[in-house]
């Protein structure tokens, strides 16, 4: 059985990869170019097992390996597989859908505590010698706000946001979502409710949805306008979630307080991104997965689904 990993680099820094060459005779790449269609049908060639992180693998690939059989995707997300013609070439498409939740919920709320805390702020001008210089036992550069109170809303209401929602309700915060179907919830202090709703009553808004025709630029000029004027936004989704040009003159304007991100429409972020200039814009290299102990889990879940695919038991199928 030929095993192709295109893309191991970020995910084996300091990981084992014995699980997976235990199932085949696998070749690994640490990075494969994304925008080389040639190059991606040389290394896959007549491998009938490819797991991918990153690289995308659509139609005019997908339709061109004879041997093709099983696509292992190292994510939750599988928006770069061509899930139609997956289907089409009769390829089994696996995902990981909840390897990195508690990960990812307690990076959420990292970002939102940077926003409101402003610890990095603080601790630089600590060490820039502020505080040495001023008279008094305390002084702080900009706005501090408690959570206590303030509507937490959820855009989406998986994995990730369950456990966002928890951590809210520790605080003490108000929680509501939307979610496109009904949810089945039990605990009394979370309230589903409109889109609608949802833009207009929250102080803090979280992304939590994942990336399809349905939801690109879900957060837009006229979703905007619909929010509170000085809403946070959080995103640890997917960044083609947002208009990142709308939302750069939202913050630009103070419409919206503070853009908190691990995600953007294009990664590596280009340096000409509008978010980049926009005032109060936190932006990090997409790391809230990265963990230790969550790319660990990944790489176990990684090959337990390979296993089972070749145990004709597939699990974490992508319908």
């Amino acid at each position: 059985m030929k095993i192709i990993l295109l893309d191991g680099y970020s995910l084996n820094k300091d990981l084992n990869w014995d699980l997976l060459n235990q199932l085949g005779e696998c070749t690994f790449y640490d990075r494969t170019p994304v925008n080389d269609n040639n190059e991606i049908l040389n290394r896959i060639n007549d491998a009938e097992i490819v797991i991918t992180h990153k690289t995308p693998l659509d139609d005019a690939i997908i339709s061109k390996a004879p041997n093709l059989s099983y696509i292992g995707v190292m994510g939750t997300g599988y928006d770069v597989i061509d899930i139609d013609s997956a289907h089409k070439n009769n390829i089994v498409v696996t995902n990981i859908p909840t390897y990195a939740s508690d990960a990812v919920a307690q990076f959420t709320f990292s970002l939102l505590l940077e926003v409101t805390s402003q610890v990095g702020l603080h601790n630089q001008l600590v060490h820039d010698n502020k505080w040495s210089k001023v008279p008094d036992f305390t002084f702080w550069d900009k706005p501090l706000f408690e959570l206590k109170g303030k509507t937490l809303g959820l855009i989406g209401y998986g994995n990730i946001a369950q456990r966002v929602a928890k951590l809210g309700h520790a605080f003490s915060m108000n929680i509501i979502f939307y979610n496109h179907h009904l949810k089945n919830v039990t605990e009394h202090w979370v309230k589903q409710v409109s889109l609608e709703k949802l833009l207009q009553q929250s102080d803090i808004i979280s992304l939590h949805v994942i990336q399809t025709p349905d939801t690109i630029n879900l957060i837009n000029k006229d979703t905007i306008k619909k929010m509170k004027d000085g809403v946070v936004l959080l995103n640890t989704a997917r960044g083609k979630l947002v208009n990142e040009t709308d939302l750069a003159d939202a913050l630009n304007k103070g419409k919206i307080y503070a853009y908190a991100t691990d995600v953007v429409q294009k990664e590596p972020i280009d340096n000409k991104s509008p978010l980049l200039k926009a005032k109060n814009c936190y932006i990090t290299p997409h790391i809230a997965w990265a963990p230790f102990e969550t790319r660990e889990r990944l790489l176990d879940i990684t090959a337990n689904n390979l296993k089972k695919y070749l145990a004709k038991n597939p699990i974490n199928v992508v319908k």
